[in-house]
């Protein structure tokens, strides 16, 4: 199960993701992104209740970014230690900005 939380202020966008990201859920949080990211120049996504994150997950972050460079900036925050070590094994540490 996946909740999604969305708040946006002018041309930021945060995006506070909970529970699991996976082959079930990312399509929700793909439509969730590309239904309010036009216009946005910053865009955070708030990790801080994501359990697990699968390659499915990981493709809807990367596509976010791709998107995001050419119009501002994307930061994730808060992932927890499980996502951290996923970020870092898969080398998505290196195409991220974590905070």
């Amino acid at each position: 199960m996946l909740n999604i939380n969305k708040n946006k202020e002018g041309s930021k966008l945060t995006v506070a993701v909970e529970g699991r990201l996976d082959t079930t859920t990312a399509p929700e949080l793909e439509a969730a992104l590309k239904e309010d990211i036009e216009g946005v120049e910053e865009l955070v996504i708030d990790l801080a209740n994501l359990e697990y994150i699968s390659s499915a997950g990981l493709r809807v972050l990367l596509a976010a970014q791709k998107i995001m460079m050419k119009q501002g900036k994307m930061v994730v925050t808060n992932p927890n230690d499980v996502i951290s070590e996923i970020f870092e094994v898969t080398g998505f540490r290196d195409i991220l900005t974590i905070e």
